[in-house]
């Protein structure tokens, strides 16, 4: 067997989210620098875009919750991790997480864990599931917010044993660039949303759901009507409702009651996303509950994009308020629609300092490169 230091990264998915294109960014850095890079996972419609010479895909079930298949997947991992000599395995969820866990204490492998979200912990046992995660040698929080979220309400989980630290998630500043996109193709996108050029656009990202904070930025959008007398923007709500029809309903049910039809525009998909932040004046996350790091926030200050999100989470870390975005009372539509009227005001320069800013903050912060060289370190350090 080859004596290269070999990464098994195990994730329940590979998908769009935040903790699946880490995922699948720093599989494809480890090869780069001497590593061999491994992804167990179930599926996704990220593993089409998998560079299969670098990384090698093994699919099991390790997205069930199923106690059964748990401990099925826990033994199967043990035969990979032998069998390819794995020397890391990186867990990015909780039900993967305990197989790993069972699968690394008997192959004696260093286990590595991402605690990636608040995670729901209603009850003692719930608590303990989630509990996984601090199982590891090594603990990655992506935000400080999730650090102190695990400081507080896990600290009879964690041991002194155990390392702890912060690696802010990173994003691809080379995709999300300003500068990479045509002319014709912001064009096109216009057209096909059906929007008018000489109207200003805000945008708000993210799956429909009620934390998202969708039925806010509605409500903001009316208030902001109601001040200036007249619509002077588009409110494109883009994202899938992934089955919750319900709410799909209920939030374009408020657009009709409050006769924003042509003002609020929904639209379910974007393959291009740097592309959906270059058409926009205004970029909105409106999150009723924390994000644990706030991937709109951080991708539209890449593409230069005034942001204004909610004063919780991992926001208060991305964001510079006044400076390269601004923050506003969480679940509180009237500041949000305060936020908006203060951003439709600013002149050219001031919006083009603050778009200067906010790249120059990720550039430095936030880029998929230093995750990917931090984790890197990390990993050598474990060995070591």
């Amino acid at each position: 067997m080859s004596s290269k230091i070999k990464i098994l990264q195990v994730i329940p998915k590979l998908g769009y989210g935040g903790a699946e294109t880490g995922c699948y960014d720093l599989a494809h850095y480890l090869p780069e620098n001497g590593f061999c890079s491994y992804i167990v996972t179930s599926g996704g419609e990220l593993l089409k875009y998998v560079d299969k010479k670098k990384v090698n895909v093994i699919r099991l079930p390790v997205h069930s919750k199923n106690p059964i298949l748990i401990f099925f997947n826990s033994i199967i991992l043990t035969f990979i991790i032998l069998f390819l000599n794995i020397t890391i395995v990186h867990a990015r969820s909780r039900a993967p997480a305990w197989s790993c866990l069972l699968a690394t204490k008997i192959t004696r492998r260093k286990f590595v864990t991402t605690f990636h979200g608040t995670y729901n912990f209603n009850s003692s046992i719930k608590k303990f599931y989630n509990s996984v995660m601090l199982r590891s040698n090594l603990v990655i929080a992506g935000s400080n917010f999730i650090f102190s979220h695990i400081n507080k309400n896990y600290y009879k989980y964690l041991n002194s044993k155990t390392k702890f630290l912060v690696i802010f998630r990173g994003i691809n500043i080379d995709y999300f660039d300003p500068t990479t996109t045509l002319e014709t193709e912001r064009d096109k996108l216009i057209s096909k949303w059906k929007l008018k050029k000489d109207k200003k656009i805000i945008l708000m990202p993210g799956r429909l759901t009620p934390w998202k904070g969708q039925e806010i930025f509605i409500e903001a959008v009316k208030l902001v009507n109601e001040e200036l007398g007249y619509e002077s923007f588009y409110a494109i709500i883009l994202g899938s409702d992934q089955g919750r029809n319900l709410y799909s309903k209920k939030i374009k049910r408020l657009s009709e009651q409050y006769r924003l039809t042509n003002q609020v525009k929904f639209i379910e998909h974007c393959k291009n996303m740097a592309l959906a932040y270059k058409i926009s004046d205004l970029v909105v996350s409106a999150s009723i509950r924390p994000e644990s790091f706030g991937r709109v926030s951080v991708e539209a200050q890449s593409m230069k994009k005034p942001i204004i999100a909610s004063n919780i989470g991992g926001s208060n870390e991305t964001i510079v308020n006044d400076k390269t975005g601004f923050l506003f009372d969480s679940g509180n539509s009237y500041s949000l629609s305060k936020k908006i009227l203060e951003v439709l005001k600013l002149d050219e320069s001031t919006l083009k300092s603050m778009g200067n800013e906010g790249r120059k903050n990720i550039i430095k912060k936030f880029n998929v490169e230093k995750m990917c060289f931090t984790t890197y370190l990390e990993y050598k350090k474990l060995l070591n």
